[in-house]
C-alpha cells in the first residue's frame, strides 16, 4: 500500500524551488516589514504558478497534514495547503460523486484556519475564499459572512467579501451588495480594494444597473480607492461623474 503524503513531503517539494532572491522580493511585495499587513511572514521564494504545480501533486494529502502546513510560518506552505483544500473541495463537489460530509469537513478546517489567523495575506484569501467558503454557501444561509465582516481581523473581513465572488459568478449580487454597505466605512486599503473589485464584478458579470444603482446611492460615502476600482470598467463620462461625487 502506498503511504499517504505528509506535510514534510510538501516542504521538501517546495524547497526544491526556493529562490533566496525571489524570497527577498516577495517579502517586500507582501509587506512583511514591522507594522505592515504581512508583518513577520516568511517566504521561500517560490512563485505562485510553481506552488500550484506542487499542490497538484499532493491532492491526497490528509487533512491533518494540511492543517500542519496551514500552521507553518512559511507563506508558500500555507498557500499550497489552501490550494490542496480547494482541490479537495472541488473533487467532493462533483455532481456524480458529491460528498457533503467531506465538503463540510473541508469548510470547517478552512474556517478554523481563517479564525486562528492562518489565512493571513491577500493572496491566501483570494486563492481560497471563493472556491471553498463561497462555493459552500451558494445554496445556504450566508449569515456567517456578515459575522466575518464585523471581525477585527482584516483577513476575516476580506474573506467575507471575496467569498461572494462565487455568488457573483452564479449571477447573484445580493450578498455582495449587502456586505458592501456594511463595509463602506472600512478604510483599510485591502478592504477598499476588495470592496471596489467585487462591486466592479457585479457590474461586469451580473448587471451593470446593479452597480450603478449602488453607486448612485453610496458613491458619496465610498472611499476613493473602492470607488476607483468599482468604476474602472464604466465609460469615461460615468466614471468621471461618480468620482466627482467624492
Amino acid at each position: 500500500m502506498t503511504e499517504a503524503p505528509t506535510a514534510g513531503d510538501v516542504r521538501a517539494a517546495l524547497a526544491e524551488h526556493a529562490d533566496p532572491a525571489d524570497a527577498q522580493h516577495l517579502q517586500r511585495f507582501f509587506k512583511t516589514g514591522p507594522g505592515e499587513y504581512g508583518d513577520g511572514d516568511v517566504f521561500l521564494g517560490v512563485r505562485v504558478p510553481v506552488s500550484r504545480r506542487v499542490a497538484k501533486g499532493f491532492t491526497a494529502l490528509p487533512l491533518d497534514q494540511v492543517d500542519e502546513l496551514l500552521d507553518s510560518p512559511v507563506h508558500e506552505e500555507r498557500l499550497v495547503a489552501l490550494f490542496v483544500l480547494g482541490a479537495k473541495f472541488a473533487t467532493a463537489s462533483k455532481p456524480r460523486t458529491r460528498d457533503d460530509k467531506a465538503r463540510e469537513e473541508i469548510v470547517d478546517r478552512y474556517l478554523a484556519a481563517v479564525c486562528r489567523g492562518r489565512v493571513n495575506n491577500w493572496d491566501l484569501v483570494d486563492s481560497s475564499a471563493e472556491y471553498i467558503l463561497g462555493a459552500w454557501l451558494l445554496d445556504k444561509d450566508r449569515t456567517l459572512l456578515f459575522e466575518l465582516a464585523h471581525q477585527d481581523s482584516l483577513w476575516e473581513r476580506r474573506v467575507a467579501l471575496l467569498s461572494t465572488f462565487a455568488f457573483i459568478r452564479a449571477g447573484d449580487a445580493s450578498t455582495t451588495l449587502a456586505l458592501a454597505e456594511e463595509l463602506l466605512d472600512d478604510h483599510r486599503d485591502l478592504i477598499q480594494k476588495a470592496l471596489g473589485w467585487m462591486l466592479r464584478e457585479v457590474g461586469k458579470k451580473v448587471d451593470p444597473a446593479l452597480l450603478t444603482g449602488f453607486l448612485d446611492a453610496n458613491a458619496r460615502e465610498m472611499g476613493r480607492t473602492a470607488l476607483s476600482y468599482a468604476t474602472e470598467h464604466l465609460d469615461k463620462e460615468q466614471r468621471a461623474a461618480y468620482r466627482a461625487m467624492r
